[in-house]
């Protein structure tokens, strides 16, 4: 993987979040299949602070439950990006 070390932390997210049962764990109460995953637990795996996971987070879709905020990929959204990247952005 080439690019920037933003660029790659990014990168290992959205790797992540395409099975997040394979890379997070999953709770009682959430599935992060279905709920996605809190910055909490992105910064926990990628061993940066929470700040720093929550601005890499960005392009991805949330959703908020009981006061917490879970991310997921939004493919919509990533294939958007993709076509402006190609485009020359």
């Amino acid at each position: 993987m080439t690019g920037t070390p933003s660029g790659r932390m990014r990168q290992t997210i959205l790797d992540w979040l395409k099975d997040p049962p394979a890379h997070f764990p999953v709770s009682r109460r959430r599935d992060p299949a279905e709920t996605g995953v809190t910055a909490r637990a992105v910064a926990a795996k990628l061993g940066v602070p929470r700040r720093t996971a929550l601005a890499h987070l960005g392009v991805l879709r949330t959703r908020r439950i009981h006061g917490r905020t879970y991310y997921r990929r939004d493919e919509i959204r990533i294939a958007e990006v993709a076509r402006m990247f190609e485009k020359g952005w």
